[in-house]
């Protein structure tokens, strides 16, 4: 569809709204997609921190008990 101005191309002929809605929809659900992604990504990164964290010091515990 070719459009004589801007303001032909904003209005969409007549489905302005439903046209934007839906670019609207589209592109807040992808931000919503790489957002909620990186949270995870963050959070298992955390967890496996966290694991580690918690192995280190079963293992200084252990050898702490062996020292006794």
């Amino acid at each position: 569809m070719y459009f004589s101005s801007l303001s032909d191309f904003i209005h969409m002929g007549g489905y302005a709204f439903y046209v934007w809605l839906a670019y609207g929809i589209t592109f807040g659900g992808m931000i919503l997609i790489v957002f909620s992604e990186y949270m995870a990504g963050k959070k298992i990164i955390r967890e496996i921190k966290n694991k580690k964290e918690r192995e280190r010091r079963i293992k200084a515990g252990q050898n702490m008990e062996n020292t006794l």
